[in-house]
């Protein structure tokens, strides 16, 4: 008896499906602090891929990366931000992540990897702080 050899195409499929559970599975049990570190990595992962399809000439992925990335920006990151209790900081995050949002943006229309980079940097630099900050000292930061 034969059976027929799986289709490879099925292969990234699957694989996107287990990432996705565990995904859900961190989010599920993250603290808050945990909850704006996933957050940061999912906004800086869409920009290296937007980078990555610039590179490619791929006009398609980058605008969906890019999308994708100011979504967690905009919808994530600044929406969160307590405005009436963080005061000075929070209202300098807030002009901080439209400078982001307006650099990717800028870098999706004009196919301009300068903004992309302006934009990864600022925010990395942010998450940086935001890790520094709510990892204790000489303890992993939450994954």
């Amino acid at each position: 008896m034969t059976y027929a050899q799986p289709r490879r195409a099925a292969r990234p499929h699957s694989v996107q499906a287990y990432a996705n559970i565990g995904l859900e599975t961190k989010v599920l049990s993250a603290s808050p602090e945990q909850l704006i570190t996933l957050l940061f990595d999912g906004a800086l992962a869409a920009i290296a891929k937007a980078a990555l399809y610039m590179q490619g000439d791929n006009i398609q992925g980058r605008g969906a990366a890019i999308s994708k990335a100011i979504d967690i920006v905009d919808s994530g990151l600044k929406a969160g931000l307590d405005m009436r209790a963080g005061g000075e900081l929070a209202a300098n995050l807030a002009a901080t992540y439209d400078l982001i949002m307006r650099n990717l943006l800028l870098a999706n229309i004009n196919a301009d990897p300068a903004k992309l980079a302006l934009a990864q940097r600022l925010l990395s630099d942010i998450a940086d702080a935001w890790r520094t900050s709510v990892t204790p000292s000489g303890q992993p930061a939450p994954a």
